[in-house]
């Protein structure tokens, strides 16, 4: 969708701020470039909408060159999102949406209405915000409605240039989650600039890592975290990559172990001697539905006598992830409830639990097998537990 040629851009001053750029993003793919100031990632994205002209090379939008497209033209059709939205301060929230749509021709309640639906798309209700002005907002709405303006006129592009940078890290993890949610849903080619290493990471199908004027790697953020192609690469995402890196390995069924389960109406006689047979201290306890009701230990089973169930001294579990989120959420889980494992489920089914050492097992066979470049069920090593 968007492919830069050997791209350079130099100043009169002699500065070579791009220096041959060749790299590909594929259609509805999400690329954020990441880099320290300087380095030519900004640069690299105003070229794609010619706020900035190359110098040398071609950049080709869905096949044509920008080069010979009209400037106002080829900007109307891409949508650009930049750090405090830049939202026109004397117009409504509703009309600073509809701004791109009026521009390239539609009619006014057309357009009005094309806002309206973007707004509501990215979590602001039209009827209580359109009448607003963006002085009216907060800094994380007025960056939503920024993102609406983007797509208002349903752009294939969107250029997004450090727009999580000038709100709070609660705020910023949380339109984070939002984008990504929205991106799923819209499907849009996305080049996202910001200089955070973890919102590279977590935001980006792949990532390239800029250093003067020239990307160092281009590659998916879990390759990037678990081979750096170069030194300068290794320093830039830093000795904690191994940490980052949980943020963008998902949990597998494959990593997770299989404890003893009860049932809520079983008696806890049975299941206490079925437990001190197993050799274990506990068990997942599962509603009649095979859902996940919580855990009971083994000692408080017995303090049940004969004539209890497993409901009398079941407890909550409140640690659990659903399968496929990231480990960094299922650590953050363990550490929050000081559990020693977490509940895995698929829907409100249960599947397992992912105890400390299953989860640095799939983090070392995730880096294994990009380092190799085989799937993770291709890798195999000896268990932490088998150690």
């Amino acid at each position: 969708m968007i492919r830069f040629e050997q791209v350079g851009k130099v100043y009169p001053d002699g500065t070579r701020a791009v220096d041959g750029l060749s790299f590909e993003v594929e259609r509805g793919e999400l690329v954020t470039l990441v880099g320290p100031s300087g380095c030519g990632k900004t640069t690299t994205m105003m070229m794609v909408n010619r706020l900035i002209e190359p110098t040398s090379g071609r950049i080709l939008v869905d096949g044509e060159d920008v080069s010979g497209i009209d400037p106002v033209q080829l900007r109307r059709r891409i949508g650009y999102v930049i750090q405090q939205a830049g939202l026109f301060p004397h117009r409504t929230v509703l009309d600073n949406t509809a701004t791109v749509p009026l521009l390239v021709g539609w009619k006014r309640a057309r357009a009005r209405e094309r806002a309206a639906e973007l707004l509501d798309l990215v979590g602001l209700d039209p009827k209580t915000y359109g009448p607003r002005y963006p002085a009216q907002l907060s800094g994380g709405q007025r960056q939503r409605v920024g993102v609406a303006r983007a797509l208002a006129a349903d752009p294939p592009v969107l250029l997004m240039d450090e727009p999580f940078g000038a709100v709070d890290p609660v705020v910023r993890e949380h339109l984070q989650n939002q984008f990504l949610a929205l991106q799923a849903r819209v499907g849009k080619t996305v080049l996202l600039v910001t200089h955070d290493i973890e919102e590279a990471v977590r935001m980006g199908d792949r990532m390239a890592v800029f250093g003067q004027g020239r990307i160092e790697q281009y590659d998916t953020p879990g390759a990037v975290l678990g081979a750096p192609a170069t030194p300068y690469v290794a320093r830039f995402v830093g000795a904690d990559r191994g940490l980052k890196r949980l943020s963008v390995t998902a949990v597998e069924p494959d990593d997770l172990e299989e404890p003893p389960t009860a049932r809520l109406d079983e008696p806890a006689h049975t299941v206490a001697a079925r437990l001190d047979g197993l050799g274990a201290r506990w068990a997942v306890v599962l509603d009649g539905d095979g859902e996940l009701h919580g855990w009971v230990s083994a000692d408080a089973l017995r303090d049940a006598g004969e004539g209890g169930t497993v409901s009398g001294p079941a407890r909550r579990m409140d640690a659990w992830v659903p399968v496929g989120a990231p480990l960094k959420q299922a650590f953050g889980e363990m550490l929050q409830h000081d559990a020693g494992w977490v509940a895995v489920l698929d829907g409100a089914r249960f599947l397992g639990v992912l105890t400390p050492a299953k989860l640095h097992e799939a983090l070392r066979r995730s880096v294994d097998a990009d380092a190799r470049g085989v799937g993770r069920d291709d890798v195999r090593f000896d268990s932490v537990a088998d150690v």
